[in-house]
């Protein structure tokens, strides 16, 4: 490791990830366009003397640790793209590209896994396996966690650990449960088909933003009479798109929204109903409906075990481990766990803005906290697997 690279103190450490994190938050890339990120990242992990591999990514990085004994593969992910957002924080790092913004906190997270990177590069005599890092793209449109997979980069990982800013926990606190974590996050359009006429006489038509209006009342019974009071689901319509003119009946209305939920089997009810809801109140009104759906991301759906050891290494560390309440925002993170077992967590930073607001930052202070969570956590987990726990994935 060089000396541009070592880290000898928590202060030290933070400087030096703030540096990292700011020239990031001044050059945001959009996903599937971070070129110039992944440079940036490999030219820092190569300075380190870390191995960087070749998975035929057009962007992103995956990199390695240890080997150098036998023992497990671990990895730890960061996203790495920003959002299509005009920056209002008035920030002297503020972005310098116009409508580009790291407005959900991407940066400080790569730069908190580059930061567990240096530290594990410290001990990596010492490592009972491999350490595996994913700077991954495109997790806003998730596309970059199911592009990952297909490279391989996840072939002989035994588990994935990865985390997330989280504006209204406090510096020094960490968010971790088992179970459920984050929503899943399906999009939908609903294309309804009248039929148009002159609007004085409706009669002769059949009207598709009646219908459409109805079908989004009736859409918001699926939660109140589909899902127990146990379980939790969201069926917000965001958009209806209908006419051109103040005396036309169109032929046709377009709604467009998002479903939320925590369960697969509540996920799977969920959208079932939504198709006859949509279809069955369109037909009582002489229209049609037909539904296309824009998967998002499954729920994120934290493994046991590797939380328990998620607090060991919170307060190991000196931090406050808290149980989160879950959030109805969606993360590609999921993708790697219906491959293998994993964690997410959430890492306060204080924020006075949520996520993907123009004003959204946060307190840098909570990089430390993250970089030394991610490594001490990636050193239990081998230990762990190295031991036998787990089942084999």
């Amino acid at each position: 490791m060089t000396s541009k690279t070592a880290v000898l103190s928590v202060e030290a450490l933070g400087d030096q990830l703030t540096g990292i994190r700011r020239h990031l938050h001044r050059h945001p890339e959009l996903s599937n366009e971070e070129f110039e990120t992944t440079q940036y990242i490999t030219s820092l992990l190569e300075q380190a003397g870390i191995r960087v591999l070749d998975y035929g990514l057009a962007t992103g990085v995956i990199a390695e640790i240890g080997g150098l004994k036998p023992g497990p593969v671990i990895a730890l992910r960061a996203d790495i793209d920003a959002l299509p957002i005009q920056e209002e924080t008035g920030a002297d790092y503020a972005s310098q590209v116009p409508g580009k913004m790291h407005a959900c906190g991407h940066d400080f997270h790569t730069a908190a896994l580059i930061g567990a990177a240096y530290q594990l590069k410290q001990q990596e005599e010492r490592l009972p396996g491999t350490v595996r890092l994913l700077f991954q793209p495109a997790e806003e449109k998730a596309q970059g966690a199911q592009r990952i997979i297909s490279s391989g980069a996840l072939q002989e990982v035994r588990a994935v650990i990865g985390l997330h800013n989280k504006p209204d926990l406090p510096a020094g606190t960490i968010g971790i449960t088992g179970g459920p974590l984050m929503a899943a996050a399906d999009g939908f359009v609903v294309e309804i088909l009248g039929g148009s006429s002159h609007a004085a006489v409706p009669e002769a038509g059949i009207d598709p933003i009646v219908a459409a209006s109805h079908i989004v009342t009736a859409l918001q019974s699926i939660v109140g009479r589909n899902v127990s009071p146990l379980e939790s689901a969201v069926v917000s319509v965001t958009q209806i798109h209908s006419g051109n003119s103040w005396n036309i009946i169109p032929d046709k209305a377009v709604l467009e929204g998002t479903i939320r939920t925590f369960d697969e089997a509540v996920r799977a009810k969920v959208l079932e109903r939504f198709e006859q809801v949509a279809a069955g109140v369109a037909s009582a009104l002489g229209a049609s409906a037909t539904v296309r759906w824009i998967g998002g991301p499954p729920p994120v759906l934290n493994d046991e075990a590797l939380a328990v050891l998620g607090v060991e290494s919170a307060e190991a560390l000196g931090y406050r481990a808290l149980k989160p309440v879950p959030s109805p925002a969606g993360e590609d993170f999921a993708f790697y766990q219906r491959v293998v077992p994993g964690l997410f967590v959430f890492v306060g930073t204080d924020g006075s803005r949520e996520w993907h607001h123009p004003a959204f930052n946060l307190d840098e202070q909570a990089l430390p906290v993250a970089a030394r969570f991610l490594a001490d956590i990636a050193v239990r987990s081998l230990e762990y697997y190295a031991a036998g726990g787990g089942a084999e994935s």
